[in-house]
């Protein structure tokens, strides 16, 4: 009778596998209690799982907003910005967070962008605490507008101009645009979208954002041809010196991202240089990086081609790797903010080891306790404006006449 034991052992594996394609538990079929793998949780528990109700959660804060609307009720949406003139945007006492700005502006001048300097004070400080012109606040770091989006900052279509930064004030919060060009800004559409709290945890940094420049940010020798020459890639640098500066802060608090443009003055790839990040006082750097395209999360020189994700991009390309080539980078480090104790120096080399001479713009974003150390003096109006310098250095960049507009 063994044939018969055997037949039935297969009908029994058969019905199993069967029962398994059909999606029942086979547990089941061996007599075993049998769990429903895709069964909720029941209501016994009383648990809601976490983050699922979020945007349910009712608010307890105050929506507001400042923005350019027409206090006649008519349709002049907007303000008008003289040479010389700043615009307040907000200006109000309280504890609260602006949560979004929104900005679109109409100006004959075509380096508005470069020309206006958006500011902003939190709690009655004398210094302010954002401090760069409102092109490159929204990574459009070489005058011209295009369309991008990331997790921070996004430009809509037509020159809309927005951010998502929360900026929190513990007793008063004041925001201004000056307009440093010479012509007038003949209509400024803004909204700052703010709310505003009984008080602010003692936890909660305060926003900053730094704007810096190099044009040209020069190199150690303009004797090469290419990155490749002899003497360029045996230079060592391990301490950063000459490197370029993103962000010098004194404080506690955590490093956020950056927006980079870059105008190239001389040919081949910008982007050899490493990013070196230096915390509390570190005299060597805390985090090393291993090239420019790397840092901003792109590899092998981008390969040209522009692009724009969530926490990384370069979504402005313009004739790489030549002179005049133009590059707008940014990074997002919202996945872990780097975070300082007392201090930190961001910095990132301008080709390997400081050796090439290309200019770079840059606005640094981060959050930390009060007092800020002072910021670099801002650069006049007219150094902001990105030309084309000849500095020798790479096969073909020499022969530029002085500078070029």
């Amino acid at each position: 009778m063994h044939w018969l034991k055997d037949s039935q052992n297969l009908r029994t594996r058969r019905k199993i596998l069967g029962a398994l394609a059909g999606g029942i538990p086979a547990a089941a079929l061996l007599g075993a209690p049998a769990t429903d793998v895709g069964a909720e949780p029941g209501p016994e528990s009383g648990e809601v799982p976490s983050g699922m109700l979020d945007l349910a959660r009712l608010r307890s804060y105050r929506s507001r907003r400042s923005s350019s609307w027409d206090r006649t009720g008519g349709n002049a949406d907007w303000v008008r910005v003289e040479p010389g003139q700043a615009a307040t945007l907000l200006d109000l006492q309280g504890a609260g967070a602006i949560q979004h700005l929104w900005f679109t502006i109409n100006s004959p001048d075509p380096m508005h962008l470069k020309n206006l300097v958006l500011r902003a004070w939190w709690d009655g400080e004398a210094a302010p605490s954002i401090e760069t012109p409102i092109g490159d606040f929204f990574g459009l770091g070489l005058g011209e507008y295009f369309v991008y989006q990331s997790a921070l900052l996004a430009v809509a279509p037509v020159k809309a101009l927005n951010a998502y930064f929360p900026m929190p004030f513990a007793t008063a919060a004041r925001m201004t645009l000056e307009n440093q060009g010479s012509a007038a800004v003949r209509s400024l559409y803004f909204a700052v979208d703010y709310v505003l709290f009984a008080g602010l945890p003692e936890d909660v940094g305060r926003f900053h954002a730094q704007y810096r420049q190099a044009a040209p940010c020069h190199g150690w020798t303009n004797d090469w041809t290419d990155n490749g020459s002899p003497g360029i890639n045996e230079r060592k640098n391990l301490n950063g010196a000459d490197n370029y500066v993103f962000l010098e802060a004194a404080g506690k608090g955590h490093f956020l991202g950056v927006t980079q443009a870059v105008e190239q003055n001389q040919n081949g790839w910008f982007g050899e240089g490493d990013d070196m990040i230096f915390l509390d006082g570190d005299t060597l750097p805390t985090i090393n990086g291993t090239g420019t395209e790397d840092y901003y999360n792109g590899a092998w020189d981008f390969g040209g081609q522009a692009f724009g994700y969530q926490h990384n991009g370069a979504p402005y390309v313009v004739d790489p790797e030549r002179v005049g080539g133009r590059y707008c980078l940014y990074r997002w480090h919202v996945e872990s903010p780097i975070a300082f104790e007392k201090s930190i120096r961001v910095t990132i080399e301008h080709g390997h080891a400081n050796h090439r001479s290309d200019n770079f713009y840059s606005t640094a974003y981060w959050y930390q306790t009060e007092p800020h150390a002072p910021f670099p003096a801002l650069p006049a109006a007219a150094e902001r404006i990105p030309r084309v310098f000849s500095v020798g250095g790479g096969a073909g960049a020499a022969p530029l006449p002085a500078a070029q507009p």
